[in-house]
């Protein structure tokens, strides 16, 4: 047998090619383990990936290579900018008692900042954006007398601070919406109307008017939540006489009837407000499980083009419901909401997450601008800062 050691270079007698192995090349009397990884190039991640394999992001020219159970970005590449989504992140009304819009900026630490005010002391509602202007979609109005739910929508620049403005009305009057979007769409989708609603209406983000029909959800759901990417958005969860594990998605420039996606761990109600999400994965957390008096801290994910079911991503720090999330395409915020068992009170601190890398919500290094009113059932948004 050959033994070889310290070897650094194998050439033909020549000296001047390769060595040619014609009966093979075996280390330790066994075949060498050595094999070939999977190249992809396209917009879908591949499915059914081995560490080592590579694939090249079309959609966003990202080199991946698959390490440890998920896709990395090669040499600390990032993706491009995402045109609905941005830097400044908003905490807007809440609580059923309060008027205020606070922001703060995703990318520094600091204690939120006062922006302006909604046209009333909006809660249960929600919002979404296209990079310059904000749009939220019904909700409770705790300033109007009589019945307070209501169909109104309304809109402000993220860079400018100041107050809200009339943009129009959604087909129905509901509160507990959820919201999904793209650089130019805002499909809101169920929420509650002497009932769950399963109606989805649009508007273009950009042009004030009232809404327009979109379709129907699979099931109606109160109490939800949503995420999307650039083409498809999808709503996550609810409740509708009993707590769904739902998740059902559209394609946000055809209207039309969702279609199933997948399921959620554990059915909840009083899931997350606001698109915490970057180009390809999208991120849900917290709720209320039937039957039981404590919230969950867990934080789950999906991959948003492949549908399929949710998978566990890390844990906040403690349990949650109500809660108001949005990202700027990298990190993701967790701001507000019901905390329990902990406690009974607010969630005033503000939590973060990479969304491509797995793991526990840690400090943002910041409180939010009010616990008393931020507490829970707000809005939670995301813009340019200029």
């Amino acid at each position: 047998m050959s033994e070889f050691q310290k070897v650094t270079k194998l050439s033909d007698r020549a000296g001047t090619g390769a060595v040619n192995f014609s009966n093979g090349f075996n280390i330790n009397g066994s075949d060498s383990g050595i094999s070939s990884f999977t190249h992809t190039e396209g917009a879908t991640e591949p499915s059914s990936p081995s560490n080592g394999d590579t694939w090249w992001d079309s959609d966003n020219d990202i080199y991946k290579v698959y390490m440890n159970n998920e896709w990395k970005d090669w040499l600390g590449t990032s993706a491009s900018s995402i045109p609905y989504l941005g830097p400044r992140g908003f905490m807007l009304g809440g609580n059923g008692s309060t008027t205020n819009m606070s922001y703060i900026d995703i990318t520094t630490a600091g204690n939120a900042q006062d922006f302006g005010d909604l046209i009333g002391a909006f809660s249960l509602f929600s919002g979404v954006g296209n990079g310059a202007r904000i749009v939220t979609m019904g909700g409770y109005n705790n300033s109007l007398s009589g019945t307070k739910q209501t169909n109104q929508i309304q809109y402000f620049a993220s860079a400018t601070t100041g107050n809200c403005q009339d943009f129009g009305d959604l087909t129905q009057a509901r509160s507990k919406t959820a919201t999904v979007g793209d650089a130019t769409r805002a499909v809101c989708g169920g929420g509650e109307f002497s009932g769950a609603q399963n109606v989805m209406d649009y508007i273009t983000i950009a042009n004030t008017g009232n809404a327009t029909d979109f379709g129907d959800l699979t099931v109606g759901r109160m109490y939800h939540g949503a995420t999307n990417d650039a083409t498809r958005g999808v709503y996550i969860t609810g409740e509708n006489g009993g707590y769904r594990n739902t998740m059902d998605y559209i394609t946000t420039q055809t209207a039309g009837n969702a279609t199933d996606f997948g399921d959620v761990t554990t059915a909840v109600y009083g899931a997350h407000s606001g698109i915490c999400a970057d180009a390809t994965r999208g991120l849900y957390m917290g709720g209320f499980p039937q039957g039981v008096s404590y919230a969950l801290n867990s934080i789950e994910y999906i991959t948003i083009q492949t549908t399929g079911n949710g998978t566990d991503f890390g844990d906040m720090n403690n349990g949650r419901a109500n809660v108001q999330a949005c990202s700027d395409g990298t990190t993701g915020i967790i701001m507000g909401g019901f905390s329990y068992p902990t406690n009974s009170g607010t969630a005033e601190h503000i939590q973060k997450v990479t969304i491509q890398t797995l793991g526990n919500a840690t400090d943002y290094g910041g409180d939010l601008l009010s616990a008393s009113n931020h507490n829970q059932s707000g809005a939670g948004a995301s813009g340019a800062a200029s």
